[in-house]
């Protein structure tokens, strides 16, 4: 049974247009703004999403007596870092197939690097008292219709080859974890976590001040500039010279007009539901709270948090031309579409209310990996284009980036990961054109289980949209 548009319309009668993860009445007040000219730091981290603030953590962390000054441009948590669904997983390469798809002979070591900077990332946030709520209860993964059966199968089949100790589910065993008339199959991975990744953004602040990093906000960087062997960071009231700076915009690229090349803006959408009753969570079970996703191209991502509401999102990610990013964009039909399919998925929980719906710019690239350099004649370095997965990568990336602007030849530094860039975007507008083609070839793949001609050519060339 699917809601009618009466009931989808009720549900979100009340749902603030605001991200629910910061939208909270213990939100810590701003930090001042950088004022004035002529400031001096060693490092300057532009951007105070998880990969600024894992950059300036871990510089402290390498060498305490390094001067390090962080400037994000609005509240921190306002971008992406504070508006995704807080899935914590291990993999570094946008999960295992797209990772051996692209570094088979590395895939071992990528594995390896991914569950070290999993379990230094848990022990990150107990030494620095970060109280995030980070669980690790692991993610199904569902079959929605009869043709991913089989995807799911060979998911978990192809983790279990390397060592992963998934667990298969038909359908009845995937509807006693949690009931859904929809689920037809799944496999459950255990080594992926949830965290309040809004409460992570203010317990890393918190943390990198602890150790002598200055953090501004709402200071916009306008600029960047060599001078002799260092780089001013210009803003809107003030300057500082830094010997080194860090890059970890995401999906605003304005500073480096190069990642332009590389990453694409896109818009994913979420819901979050009024806490469940005693009868709702009867129901639907999902006793032990794992995150949900599907096997689809176009794929939902849900979460039963720990208060017991729901988080609800993705599937409907939006590219608008020609690169647009405007708050405006952000409340959108999208929103009614995910009611919708919550309610398929879930017709037992119809008359329950969403209280929050909000989107965030995702920085995706043409192969759903991060893209690293650097610039500036080596005294800046980037990392950017997580695609959604980056709550633990970051850390890995932000570590990349301090190696990458230090010079230090390391293990990270020599993957082809890091060393390879992913094949250009097109310019627009053909950009466009291609992003519409290849959504509408993933759609269809969906619907029929079958991979047109256009996906196979892109998957020839390694070359892929985020749906």
């Amino acid at each position: 049974m699917t809601a009618d548009s009466t009931a989808v319309g009720a549900s979100l009668a009340d749902a603030a247009p605001e991200v629910f993860w910061t939208d909270r009445p213990d939100r810590p007040a701003a930090r001042p703004a950088l004022r004035g000219a002529g400031r001096r730091a060693d490092l300057v981290v532009v951007g105070g999403g998880f990969t600024g603030l894992w950059a300036a953590i871990q510089a402290k962390e390498d060498d305490p007596s390094r001067d390090v000054v962080l400037l994000e441009r609005g509240r921190l948590g306002i971008a992406a870092s504070g508006r995704n669904g807080g899935f914590v997983s291990p993999s570094l390469t946008h999960g295992l197939a797209q990772g051996l798809a692209c570094w088979p002979q590395e895939m071992g070591t990528l594995e390896r690097l991914g569950a070290e900077n999993f379990r230094d990332l848990r022990d990150s946030l107990t030494r620095h008292g970060v109280d995030a709520d980070l669980h690790v209860p692991g993610e199904i993964t569902m079959a929605l219709t009869r043709h991913q059966v089989g995807t799911v199968r060979d998911a978990y089949e192809l983790h279990r080859r390397h060592g992963i100790p998934v667990t298969h589910l038909d359908a009845d065993a995937a509807r006693a974890r949690v009931a859904s008339p929809r689920y037809l199959a799944g496999f459950l991975d255990p080594t992926v976590g949830l965290v309040d990744p809004g409460r992570l953004v203010w317990g890393l602040a918190d943390a990198a001040e602890r150790l002598g990093v200055r953090v501004h906000e709402d200071t916009t960087v306008s600029g960047l500039d060599r001078d002799q062997g260092a780089v001013v960071v210009r803003t809107e009231r003030g300057s500082v010279r830094a010997d080194r700076v860090v890059l970890g915009t995401g999906a605003f690229r304005g500073l480096l007009k190069r990642l332009a090349l590389w990453t694409l803006p896109v818009y994913d959408h979420v819901l979050m539901s009024e806490p469940l009753s005693a009868g709702q969570l009867a129901a639907v079970g999902w006793e032990g709270r794992e995150g949900l996703t599907d096997a689809g191209n176009q794929f939902h991502y849900y979460r039963r948090t720990l208060d017991d509401r729901v988080l609800f999102g993705g599937y409907d990610a939006n590219y608008h031309f020609p690169g647009r990013i405007d708050p405006r964009l952000e409340q959108s039909p999208s929103h009614e579409l995910l009611a919708r399919h919550f309610f398929d998925i879930f017709p037992q929980l119809e008359g329950l209310r969403f209280t929050h719906r909000w989107a965030g710019v995702i920085d995706t690239t043409s192969r759903f990996t991060p893209v690293f350099g650097t610039a500036l004649g080596g005294h800046l370095s980037y990392a950017v284009g997580y695609t959604g997965l980056g709550v633990a990568s970051t850390r890995f990336g932000a570590r990349v980036a301090l190696d990458l602007v230090d010079g230090r030849d390391t293990e990270v530094t020599r993957l082809q990961m890091v060393r390879r860039k992913p094949v250009p975007f097109p310019p627009e507008p053909i950009r466009y054109a291609a992003v519409r083609a290849t959504r509408a070839s993933l759609a269809a793949e969906d619907r029929t289980g079958r991979r047109n001609l256009w996906l196979k050519g892109l998957d020839a060339v390694g070359v892929g949209f985020d749906s």
